[in-house]
């Protein structure tokens, strides 16, 4: 018989009513001192261990906090601080590790620094999670200086829980950084083991059982240097004496299979949701003595696992074992919403479909029992069976008329009626635009204001009419402020949106909403996805009359301000039950039809937001040509509607582009926008050595970050930018959104924006 433990790679670290996103908000205001925030720290941690004691996991996992995020945790523990954020005596970790987020202007010690721009960010995997990248340099050192991570484990000890820490691999830490200077990252491996295994042996010292180490890069298509450098990284690591599991998530092993199960580590955990294919060669290839850990539960998507199918998917593993048998989550639950107990409100009929973080522990605990004693199993079991079937069989997720319109869809739907050459003429004569356009990506700060009023009407203490007052109050603010600024293409600032998904999803039909289901993005930004669970229509119009009465306010263009439809797919908790491109061409005839209507009421620019495009990659790349074409395709469905003369803007944001730009190409916008100022223009290289054939704004500043950058500093980013990229085809913007910004501080970068593009201008002349 099998000996059945249960466990998770990690668990939301923000609380059930976001405590840890509030404590970082007062702490940068200055209201909560460095203390203060700790103690918040240690109280989250402390609740999030005990849940998991009491839905009767094995293990607790330390290690899995953070203040901001993981990956930064692991640059200040190994000492890769880059230089600019070594600050003077009165510096603290803490305020450099803010500093390295958030930009040295905003260091706790209270002190301005120079040089001081943040790490550059970017999405962890396929998530939309936000990480720091590392950066390294051929003289770059390592040196274990935070000791952040072993209090977490004696807090934990302390409170009498049996722990398994966990730490990110140093094969993974490394490939996720960014090297400068030319030089391999894998250079710098050699230095790096000596500290891993530092860690590990102090760890092991202070009687941690367990050691999750993640190397997630083992479902990439690796480089045979990389792949050849994890065997002897892991028999040094080994030698320090802790017992490792090491732990893969998000894709397939395929290649790496075989490597995967003969690493000198005592457990393996993969991936039984993305990978189940993989579950019975595992069996056979893993060693009978060490630990095969097994994600049957999803943790990057919130319906009710089948627990049956999941028990199915195991058979063959139990057939072939007889070791030590884990039972874990696919992936940390830091992807998923906190617990379905605050969402009362939610249609009953769904939430019976639904399980967040919580849930899925007690989905572990029932999948354990069914193995070790399946009596007490049974009422769990028959649970998630009549949850299944119902959902099965509701009317509510097919619609008759949406599969109708699919049917119907010529094949050239996706086509614009002439090619980009052409219409940018006729734009060219509609719009009269300098060279060098300024304009933002779209939102304006959401201010107090506006979220009290938001919250008002939704508390029904504020009527819908003084609601609709209340927000063209505000866009007609950010319109004159606009003109203020004398920018040339003007947004209405997307003051009545929640956020760039949840408020499309909100008029959709197929979606349905939570009270309080958030999942970090990044730091103390937190997102509320929508959840897909039916077909997807768009009863009426979405966005024409804000954009229309912003329009009226203004003889400059103001843009319309879409979501596109990848990126509503890929922010959302999609339905599991039909393939996620059927999903996201339902979502495209929805935004084609917005488009119709924004061009019927006079919009002549609409921008169709993709962040998410490359984020939703599948991590092989011999995946990536089916995905492209449909995503793509939704893409160019949803904005092929628009006449020659109707500008098409998309933008993305915080990924790494330069892989599919002959895709992007493809996506035909007439205008791109994307952050580029985090890497100084990088990727900029890689759009003019591919000879990109459409009008181009990369962010001239970074909104992620407080400081505001000079005119100087802006003027020399698009010098860069115009040396690879001809000035006529250049916009100047910043990198996104500035709905998370204060006003006073949009208003001086957006002042030293233009104030560089007429510089460009005149040396342009």
């Amino acid at each position: 018989m099998n000996t059945i433990h249960t466990h998770i790679p990690g668990y939301p670290r923000i609380g059930a009513a976001r405590e840890l996103k509030s404590a970082l908000e007062r702490h940068w205001k200055g209201e909560l001192t460095e203390a203060e925030l700790e103690e918040a720290g240690r109280s989250l941690r402390a609740r999030h261990w005990a849940e998991q004691q009491a839905a009767g996991l094995d293990y607790v996992t330390a290690g899995d906090f953070a203040f901001y995020d993981h990956v930064a945790n692991h640059i200040q523990m190994l000492g890769c601080e880059p230089a600019r954020f070594g600050f003077e005596p009165e510096s603290t970790p803490l305020s450099r590790y803010f500093a390295m987020a958030r930009g040295a202007a905003q260091c706790s010690c209270g002190h301005a620094h120079q040089d001081g721009a943040a790490l550059e960010m970017t999405k962890w995997f396929d998530t939309n999670y936000h990480y720091l990248v590392p950066e390294f340099s051929a003289e770059t050192r390592f040196h274990l200086t935070s000791e952040r991570l072993f209090g977490e484990v004696a807090e934990a000890q302390a409170l009498g829980h049996r722990v398994k820490a966990v730490l990110l691999g140093p094969l993974t830490f490394l490939w996720l950084g960014k090297a400068r200077g030319g030089f391999e990252r894998i250079e710098l491996l050699e230095r790096l083991l000596p500290v891993y295994g530092a860690i590990l042996a102090r760890l092991k010292s202070e009687g941690v059982e367990w050691v999750q180490i993640d190397e997630p890069i083992l479902g990439l298509d690796l480089p045979p240097e990389w792949r050849n450098a994890f065997e002897t990284s892991y028999w040094q690591l080994n030698q320090a004496g802790a017992q490792l599991l090491l732990a893969t998530y998000f894709s397939p092993l395929e290649e790496n299979l075989g490597l995967a199960c003969r690493l000198p580590v005592a457990g393996l955990h993969i991936d039984g949701v993305r990978a189940p294919q993989e579950l019975a060669s595992v069996a056979d290839w893993l060693p009978a003595h060490k630990v095969l850990s097994v994600g049957l539960v999803d943790g990057r998507n919130v319906w009710r696992t089948d627990l049956d199918a999941a028990l199915e998917r195991l058979a063959p593993v139990l057939e072939k074992r007889r070791g030590a048998l884990w039972l874990s989550t696919s992936c940390s639950l830091l992807h998923v919403p906190y617990s379905l107990a605050a969402e009362q409100r939610l249609d009953p009929e769904i939430r019976s479909w639904l399980a967040f973080a919580s849930e899925k522990l007690a989905e572990l605990h029932a999948l354990k029992l069914a193995l070790t004693r399946p009596a007490d199993a049974e009422a769990a079991l028959d649970a998630a069976r009549q949850a299944l079937a119902a959902r099965r069989r509701s009317p509510r997720v097919h619609s008759a008329r949406v599969a109708e319109r699919l049917a119907a869809l010529p094949e050239d739907a996706d086509r614009r009626t002439s090619p980009f050459a052409q219409r940018q003429l006729v734009q060219q004569k509609r719009l009269q635009l300098p060279v060098f356009p300024t304009t933002t990506i779209g939102s304006f700060p959401q201010t107090q204001a506006i979220r009290g009023a938001r919250s008002a009407w939704k508390r029904g203490e504020l009527t819908a009419e003084a609601y609709a007052q209340a927000m063209r109050a505000e866009i007609e603010h950010a319109i004159r402020r606009q003109e203020e600024l004398e920018l040339d293409v003007l947004v209405h600032g997307e003051a009545e949106r929640n956020d760039m998904v949840e408020y499309f999803g909100e008029q959709l039909e197929g979606f349905t909403f939570t009270a309080n289901g958030w999942v970090q993005s990044y730091g103390s930004r937190c997102v509320k996805p929508p959840i897909i669970f039916g077909d997807v229509a768009r009863p009426s119009p979405m966005t024409v009359e804000w954009a229309a009465y912003a329009q009226s306010l203004s003889s400059k263009p103001v843009k319309g301000m879409l979501t596109g439809p990848v990126t509503i797919l890929q922010w959302s908790f999609v339905r599991d039950d039909q393939p996620r491109a059927d999903t996201t061409l339902q979502i495209a005839l929805a935004i084609r039809d917005e488009v119709r209507d924004l061009e019927a009421a006079g919009i002549g620019i609409i921008q169709i937001d993709e962040p998410a495009l490359r984020e939703g990659l599948p991590l092989r790349r011999s995946r990536w040509d089916e995905y492209l074409a449909w995503a793509t395709r939704a893409f160019r469905v949803s904005a092929s509607a628009a006449a020659d003369s109707t500008q098409i803007h998309t933008h993305m944001c915080y990924a790494e582009f330069n892989v599919i730009l002959p895709q992007i190409a493809a996506m035909d916008a007439d205008v791109i926008t994307m952050e580029t100022s985090r890497s100084a223009m990088e990727l900029l290289d890689a759009f003019g050595e591919f000879r990109y054939p459409n009008e181009i704004g990369p962010g001239v500043y970074d909104i992620h970050s407080p400081r505001v950058p000079s005119q100087e500093e802006m003027a020399a980013l698009l010098r860069k930018a115009a040396a690879v990229i001809p000035a006529s085809r250049l916009w100047v913007n910043p990198d996104c959104g500035l709905k998370t910004r204060g006003w006073e501080e949009t208003e001086r970068a957006l002042r030293n924006m233009v104030a560089a593009a007429r510089e460009l201008r005149r040396e342009a002349a």
